[in-house]
């Protein structure tokens, strides 16, 4: 039975401790403030714990819960790290990568990195991960979020796997998960990348007739269509996958990119030739009601993975990435039409390296551009 009192608690006013009786005692303040603070031992390290105001919390409820904290305390369990794990509101992935990239906006000069790095996460890691909390994200969930882009756009992958892993890192420094992330691990569990350096895998320009063919003799679909488009338009993969309709004018002749999905973040406008519109026509036919995306997985209704086109290209039996198709047509404009450097480089959305020249270069060549893309939709499809 304790020693306190209610009648007993409600006179006392000097400061001090009061002793209850196995640990449990009443704190007085000097300006008048009681408390309740249980004394135990936690794998043998005293600890002082605080049970909360005794206006609020009687002296019954006081010795239930030091009974309950030297249970644990017995059991070897620290009842202030239980109490934490009660009361820590565990963030979603999401929520985690936008209070790290905060914290790390003080350290950082670059501002094209600083926006790359948020940006990788929302286009590569939240589509699996975002909604998830931190503590409940394993090395499995990891792996897959991975593999979808490992191979096509490996440089890339390995960015977003340190990312991944610095948003884990930090949850776990704070408390918000119980291990680091396994990043070791999840590399051993990713096909090797080659190790060899120079350009995206790509068809031949004089190639490329005969795959579309062959594309265009498989069942029509979002991964199709789409990757007839990349073709069709040499726009990015990341560009294309995550085009809304909104983005297009009402005849399709005129695609605007906006600058936030942009590699060089400067909004471009692609002229679509009667061919590329003719793909988003067929693409509009097989539109999901109150889904703004041109080319949704037709189960998930998210857009399309960069693995769901690089395996299309590899099931046809090319080993050849999607991007490559950039340098193909690259490759035909400087081999078979007399356009100038500047105007093809603009039609793939590329900076101009010399600093000097891009300061005075205030034009995108849009009518030459979309005489171009209409020469290599004729030279894809003739």
């Amino acid at each position: 039975m304790g020693k306190l009192t209610a009648t007993i608690i409600k006179e006392l006013a000097d400061p001090g401790r009061y002793p209850d009786g196995e640990g449990l005692y009443l704190k007085v303040s000097p300006s008048g403030g009681k408390s309740w603070v249980l004394r135990i031992q936690v794998n043998g390290t005293r600890r002082d714990i605080g049970l909360g105001d005794a206006r609020h919390i009687p002296v019954r409820t006081a010795r239930l819960e030091a009974a309950a904290a030297k249970k644990l305390a017995a059991a070897g369990i620290d009842p202030l790290e239980e109490r934490r794990k009660v009361t820590r509101v565990i963030p979603t992935f999401k929520q985690a990568a936008k209070s790290v990239h905060a914290e790390m906006l003080k350290s950082w000069k670059n501002r094209k990195h600083t926006k790359q790095w948020l940006k990788t996460l929302e286009l590569y890691a939240y589509p699996k991960l975002g909604k998830l909390k931190v503590d409940k994200i394993d090395g499995p969930l990891i792996r897959d979020a991975l593999a979808e882009i490992w191979l096509d756009i490996p440089e890339t992958a390995r960015r977003v796997r340190q990312r991944i892993g610095t948003v884990l890192d930090w949850s776990y420094a704070n408390g918000l998960r119980e291990t680091e992330a396994p990043m070791r691990s999840i590399s051993k569990g990713l096909p090797r990348q080659s190790r060899k350096k120079g350009h995206f895998a790509a068809l031949p320009h004089t190639q490329v007739r005969q795959f579309i063919v062959e594309l265009r003799a498989k069942v029509a679909c979002a991964s199709t269509l789409a990757l007839e488009a990349v073709i069709l338009t040499v726009v990015r993969s990341g560009e294309l996958r995550l085009a809304t309709w909104s983005e297009f004018d009402e005849d399709l002749t005129l695609w605007t990119i906006p600058e936030d999905r942009m590699k060089m973040r400067v909004e471009h406008v692609v002229p679509l030739s009667a061919q590329a519109a003719d793909v988003f026509r067929r693409a509009r036919a097989l539109r999901i009601d109150g889904n703004d995306l041109v080319f949704p997985n037709s189960r998930s209704g998210k857009a399309l993975s960069d693995m769901a086109l690089l395996q299309l290209v590899r099931g046809m039996g090319h080993g050849v990435t999607v991007h490559g198709f950039r340098s193909s047509f690259r490759d035909w404009a400087a081999e078979e039409t007399d356009v100038a450097e500047a105007v093809a480089e603009a039609s793939l959305a590329h900076s101009v390296g010399d600093k000097t020249k891009a300061a005075y270069l205030r034009t995108d060549f849009f009518k030459k551009r979309q005489v171009l893309m209409q020469d290599w939709a004729d030279y894809c499809c003739s």
